[in-house]
């Protein structure tokens, strides 16, 4: 476990109380520390799956068939996370008005479960605590879902149209990104005169786009990752090491 250096700590919270409107945005390593797997790291869930194309999800009974096997076998997993030091330390930050929005590519929602409001959660590759049916939009809870297809693999249906193409509300490879979302993002973004990057590769776009369009609007920019990124020429501040006890040094919360 790589700590970071004091001096760093120090210096992100100088950053943040110099700050009038902080961005958050996050990656998946806010999350691995809540025991959820990141998905492109060696040993990730992408070294065990490979993803299902949107186009192939559409076009294949077996394969919406297999996208809700995949779901339900992580769900242990899911189920069993709690927001972490860092999801703690980002919440502080929301309640007392010092960041404005979170931007997210999780799909876990352990930024809402720590006590975060949806409105003030973007999420860029959406949801995967509920299901959403493609034909009307309808919201559907998962519960019901879960247990008829574990008894027979019985798939489900909406029960507002009727349509048969249901699936979490993630954003699948190959499918469009949500464009309220990222107008969200894209105006929070050029809001704000902080932009914090926490666990995220960064390689993955339009989504990494945004911490560079905040520097180039005049924002100060951090990132904070376990691993060097492509961005960190471009940051303030670049911290190399474990997030919540970081951003909880930072925050001053446990």
């Amino acid at each position: 476990m790589a700590f970071a250096d004091q001096e760093d700590v120090k210096r992100l919270r100088e950053l943040i109380a110099g700050a009038e409107s902080v961005v958050i945005f996050t990656g998946a390593g806010i999350s691995t520390e809540s025991g959820i797997p990141d998905f492109r790291s060696p040993g990730g869930l992408w070294t065990k799956y490979q993803p299902i194309d949107f186009r192939d999800f559409m076009a294949s009974e077996e394969m919406r068939r297999e996208s809700w096997r995949r779901k339900f076998a992580m769900d242990a997993t899911m189920n069993a996370a709690e927001p972490n030091r860092g999801h703690r330390a980002v919440a502080q930050l929301v309640e007392t008005g010092k960041a404005s929005a979170v931007i997210t590519q999780n799909i876990d929602g352990l930024h809402q479960v720590s006590g975060i409001p949806d409105l003030q959660v973007i999420e860029l590759h959406g949801n995967a605590t509920y299901a959403k049916c493609l034909g009307c939009g309808a919201r559907h809870e998962l519960a019901p879902i879960k247990e008829a297809f574990l008894a027979d693999e019985t798939m489900p249906i909406c029960q507002s149209c009727g349509s048969e193409y249901m699936k979490t509300a993630t954003i699948s490879f190959g499918q469009s990104m949500p464009e309220d979302q990222m107008t969200r993002a894209q105006r929070e973004t050029l809001a704000c005169d902080l932009f914090i990057a926490i666990g995220s590769s960064l390689v993955v776009y339009p989504a990494a786009g945004f911490p560079v369009m905040a520097k180039q609007n005049g924002a100060g920019m951090v990132i904070l990752n376990r691993e060097p990124t492509d961005l960190d020429t471009h940051a303030d501040l670049v911290i190399n090491g474990e997030i919540g006890p970081t951003l909880g040094d930072a925050v001053a919360v446990n």
